[in-house]
Formats: C-alpha cells, sequence, structure tokens
C-alpha cells in the first residue's frame, strides 16, 4: 500500500499549490475523533475537517440516512422536488434563531455569502456592504471583497466589489485603539457611526454583515453588548443585519448558533460546515417576509440542496438534538478552557484563552506580546509528532483553533489535552 510520502508526492504532480493542507499526511480512514493514516498511525482529530465534522468522522446516523437516500437517486439539480431536500429544510429552520424561516440551499459558506449579499441588495434596493476587519468570508469574489483576515488572500484580485466598506472587529485581546477589556471605550462602535457620517449614508447601506465569533480571523467571541448595539442600529436605519454562522453554527458554540447565545436574532443567517457532517452543503436563511420579496430567478443553484447531502444534513442535526451535544459540547467546553487557563497561568507564551463551547481560541505570544507564529507552528508539528491534530488561524498564524468533535469522549479530550501540555513544554524549552 502507498505510504503518506507517496500520496504528498503524487498530489504535488496534479494539485496548484494555491490548494493549502494544513498536515503532510493521507489519512486511510477515521472514526469518531480519530484518524488512521497510510502507515496505520492514529491521531486525535480535534480539527474537526476544519469545523466540518462537528460529530466526527462517519456518525452512524449519517451514514445510514446516506446509504437509505444513495440507491434512489442523487441528483435533481432544480428540476423536481425531494423529500431529503424538503425534510433537511424543514429541520434545519426548526433550530435556526426565532422567525427564521425559508432558506435558500447551495454547496459552500462561500456560496451561502453571495447569496445573502444579493438577498440584502436586492431586498432593500441599497448597495453598501458593511464588513469588519479580520473577517473570513469565503475566497469567492464577492465574499472576498468581505474577507480581510489575511491581506495575502486579496493579493492581485483587485478591484473587488465597489461598495464594500470595512470596520474594527471588537477584537479585546487585541484592540485596535489601545483599550483594554475593563477600560473598553467600544471606540469600534464610534468609528462605525463614523463612517455612516463621512462615507456612507445609513440609507445607502443593505446590510452589516459580522461573524459573531471571529472564525479564521482568530476565534474572537463578540461582546454581547456590541452585537446587541448593532442590532439596534440596524433596526434604526433599516439595514439588514447578517451573522455569518459557517464556522460558529450547528452546535460549534454549544447553541445551535451562536446568535442563540447571545439572544441576537439577525436578518439573514449563512450556514455552512458542519450542517451535513462533510458532504457539500449550505444554505440562506432569513424571514418569509424577506425570502418571498426574492423572486424567481433571482438566484439559482445546480447541486444546491443534493438530496444526498440533505440526508447527511438530516443525519447530522437529528444527532446533535437526540443525543444531548447541545450541553454536553458547553460542559465539554468549560472543562477544556478551565484546563487550558491553568497552562497559561504557568506559560506565559500562551496569551489568551477564548471562546464559547468547543469552538476555542488559543492565542500564543512572545515575552512582549507580539504575535508567535513560530511557536505556534512548531506546537502544531510536535502535537501531530504525539498524535494530536491540530490547526491555526489569525493573520499572524499564532492562534490555536481547538475545535474537537462534540462527540468527542471525556478520554479523549483528557488525552489531547495531555498532549498539547507536553508539547507545549517541549516547545518552551526548545
Amino acid at each position: 500500500m502507498s505510504t503518506n510520502r507517496d500520496i504528498l508526492d503524487r498530489g504535488a504532480a496534479v494539485f496548484t499549490p494555491a490548494l493549502h493542507v494544513y498536515h503532510p499526511l493521507a489519512i486511510e480512514r477515521g472514526e469518531g475523533c480519530r484518524v488512521i493514516d497510510r502507515e496505520g498511525n492514529s491521531y486525535l482529530d480535534c480539527s474537526s475537517g476544519l469545523a466540518v465534522l462537528n460529530i466526527g468522522h462517519n456518525p452512524p446516523r449519517v451514514m445510514a440516512r446516506v446509504a437509505e437516500q444513495l440507491p434512489r437517486f442523487v441528483h435533481t439539480g432544480g428540476i423536481y422536488h425531494n423529500e431529503s431536500t424538503t425534510a433537511a429544510a424543514e429541520l434545519l429552520t426548526s433550530v435556526t434563531p426565532p422567525g427564521l424561516d425559508m432558506l435558500f440551499f447551495s454547496n459552500a459558506g462561500a456560496e451561502a455569502v453571495e447569496g445573502a449579499l444579493k438577498l440584502a441588495r436586492y431586498v432593500t434596493g441599497r448597495q453598501g456592504i458593511i464588513a469588519f476587519s479580520g473577517a473570513f468570508h469565503g475566497r469567492t469574489m464577492g465574499a472576498l471583497s468581505l474577507t480581510t483576515s489575511r491581506s495575502r488572500y486579496r493579493e492581485h484580485y483587485h478591484p473587488l466589489l465597489p461598495s464594500v466598506y470595512h470596520v474594527p472587529y471588537p477584537y479585546c485581546y487585541r484592540c485596535q485603539f489601545g483599550n483594554t477589556a475593563n477600560g473598553c471605550t467600544f471606540a469600534c462602535l464610534a468609528y462605525l457611526e463614523q463612517l455612516l457620517r463621512c462615507q456612507i449614508s445609513p440609507q445607502e447601506v443593505a446590510a452589516i454583515i459580522i461573524e459573531p465569533v471571529l472564525g479564521e480571523g482568530g476565534y474572537v467571541p463578540a461582546p454581547e453588548l456590541f452585537l446587541g448595539t448593532l442590532r439596534r442600529l440596524c433596526d434604526e436605519h433599516g439595514i439588514l443585519l447578517i451573522f455569518d454562522e459557517v464556522q460558529s453554527g450547528v452546535g460549534r458554540t454549544g447553541d445551535w448558533f451562536a446568535a442563540q447565545g447571545y439572544g441576537i436574532t439577525p436578518d439573514i443567517l449563512t450556514v455552512a460546515k458542519g450542517i451535513a457532517s462533510g458532504f457539500p452543503l449550505s444554505a440562506v436563511v432569513s424571514r418569509h417576509e424577506l425570502m418571498e420579496r426574492w423572486p424567481s430567478y433571482a438566484h439559482g443553484t445546480t447541486f444546491g440542496g443534493n438530496p444526498v447531502s440533505c440526508a447527511a444534513a438530516i443525519g447530522t442535526i437529528e444527532t446533535i438534538r437526540d443525543d444531548g451535544l447541545l450541553p454536553r459540547c458547553r460542559a465539554l467546553g468549560a472543562m477544556a478552557v478551565d484546563r487550558l487557563r491553568a497552562l497559561q497561568e504557568r506559560h506565559p507564551v500562551i496569551g489568551d484563552v477564548r471562546g464559547p463551547g468547543l469552538m476555542i481560541g488559543i492565542e500564543l505570544v512572545t515575552a512582549d506580546g507580539a504575535p508567535d507564529s513560530a511557536a505556534c507552528q512548531r506546537l502544531i508539528s510536535e502535537c501531530r509528532e504525539r498524535g494530536l491534530l491540530i490547526i491555526n488561524c489569525g493573520p499572524d498564524r499564532n492562534i490555536i483553533r481547538f475545535i474537537p468533535p462534540l462527540t468527542i469522549s471525556d478520554a479523549e479530550l483528557a488525552e489531547a489535552l495531555d498532549i498539547f501540555a507536553r508539547a507545549l513544554e517541549t516547545v518552551i524549552e526548545e
């Protein structure tokens, strides 16, 4: 059988370097929280396929739903209706924030963001879009116009979508205005208000789009007061509030969606990643009153709402609901944060530990508080050598994403944190 290196070498010959893969190994199979590579090495996967495998690899109920659908048919292409796609839509809208009860299925997060922008512009008749610094909304041209988690993602693609404005995200650990958490003045909100006074009037803004928990940009949960104020500002000016929950949704934060944990309902919600346990599916979800103003042919898809992917979505939602994984996620997240903050007290290289549920960011810093990208990369490599797969994020790639499946056992979580602690000791000693 071919080795990891064989697969990597073959891939290098056929895949463009634009395709980024975090770890130099090729997996042979996955089960729950573990993957086995081509050479039989076992790893705890605390990357969850980039926050996609929220209920782990090869989840039984999802696989059963898919196996039931596959022999019947695999594609409809918008030519006819089918039970799986309709049932998935009904089930998803039963767990979204209150009032978000109509959707459009597509295939990936960037597509959902594109759809949300089109919906907002269409129904408001306005063009302006306000996004936040550090955000990652995707790599298609409209979504990329909103994305500022790293400047390199935007290199050589200008000009991008016009009438897009960026304001600071409330990243309290690295406040752009020099405030501390205890002395926060919400200068970022003042910046937004100044933008609406000086650059674009509120009457020309179709939507404000925000990740309630910043994803690729650093795993930063927005303060509740900030999001509440944003909701009121949008209501005051007739601006649609879009929550991009591609990464934070489907149980990842301990609620179905982070919006519910905050008690704030957006006008439009984007969903992807964890919704179908690795099968391609995403959705734009909104209220009837908005969706019904988006007429036939204003948007479309060939593969969106694929019946096999929708069968997987049904199995995913049923598993989270019936197995009590939301409270489980909150409990496991609290356990992990406590352990990580204990490490932080002993090791100043950990500057911050943050995040709800099992969407935890661990920021690594130098002695003077600067981002420590090198230590982060060494830690990732050391963890892999010890059997733990984690990935990073942030503009300086100095933040560990700790995102195990919601189905991880207590023993597996303890093992993962033990490996992390030992790897950290090794990195510090280097």
